[in-house]
């Protein structure tokens, strides 16, 4: 299933590109939509024949989702925890290791992004696949992990390069996070680690690459934060990016990013402080590159 929130903390349920919201006797209300995604996380076997009639009246008579305002799927997860040079690209792949992001930085797709004033050398963009865990524990072994996530949704982990010394510095200015634009349930994916992820910056593709070039996939994710504060219901795992194409966004960039399966998460850039970076000697892919490849 495809799950949402829009229009102000709505919970929805979409189908054929359509919402309708979930009724509140088939996933309780709660104090915030985190909670009530939780909710929905703890109690999703049991609400499946609720939800499933929610998403055929969604089919029928819901809102087209492009006639919404989406927000963030997972608004503000306890953990946000993203995979450090994990991809087998023109850098060195290493051990599982993580960084913390703040969940302040979540923002919905269709967001404006406005770069920091402070003195960044560059400001990159890095799609990534996103893993929310919807069964939580502590030293969950890797043979054991891949139960335990609920869905997957799209996240764009910007980054300001060589700010501060500290990854927190790097990576959780204001916005810098965006998230989108659904959460689709694992059961809707044979195998997320054979998906393409594409990013273009103002029509032009940058990026294009498969998970299958993770070098730490999600089951050793799971095992090794599980292993260190342990992993609870809503949790986020961004999973890293394939380096190739990776490049700089900058005043008036509408960046775009697509994950198979989950869809379009963009967000507009805009820069007070005017700065520009040259883009012409980017390494990007070709139209013809397939999945995973680039030049």
């Amino acid at each position: 299933m495809i799950f949402c929130f829009y229009d102000k903390g709505t919970l929805g349920v979409v189908r054929d590109g359509r919402v309708a919201p979930v009724p509140t006797d088939v996933v309780p209300a709660a104090a915030t939509p985190q909670q009530r995604l939780v909710a929905l996380i703890e109690g999703y076997e049991a609400a499946k024949p609720g939800l499933e009639t929610a998403a055929a009246h969604a089919a029928s008579h819901g809102t087209p989702l492009p006639q919404v305002a989406l927000e963030a799927p997972v608004p503000a997860p306890t953990q946000l925890l993203c995979a450090v040079k994990n991809y087998t690209d023109d850098r060195q792949a290493v051990e599982a290791d993580f960084f913390l992001k703040s969940v302040l930085s979540i923002v919905p797709t269709g967001s404006t992004v406005s770069l920091p004033p402070a003195a960044a050398r560059v400001f990159h963009h890095e799609p990534e696949l996103a893993a929310v865990i919807g069964v939580g524990g502590t030293d969950i072994p890797a043979a054991d992990a891949m139960p335990h996530v609920f869905g997957y949704t799209g996240f764009l982990d910007l980054s300001a390069r060589d700010l501060g010394t500290t990854y927190y510095m790097k990576k959780s200015p204001r916005g810098f996070g965006p998230m989108g634009p659904v959460l689709v349930t694992a059961d809707e994916f044979a195998d997320p680690h054979d998906l393409t992820v594409e990013l273009s910056v103002n029509g032009k593709l940058r990026q294009r690459y498969s998970t299958g070039q993770m070098a730490n996939r999600i089951d050793r994710l799971i095992e090794v934060a599980s292993s260190v504060s342990g992993l609870v219901p809503g949790d986020v795992i961004a999973t890293g990016t394939y380096h190739i194409g990776m490049g700089p966004i900058q005043d008036g960039d509408h960046v775009s990013m697509t994950i198979q399966g989950i869809g379009e998460l963009t967000v507009d850039v805009v820069d007070p402080s005017g700065r520009e970076w040259d883009v012409s000697g980017l390494k990007v892919v070709t139209d013809s590159a397939p999945a995973g490849a680039a030049k």
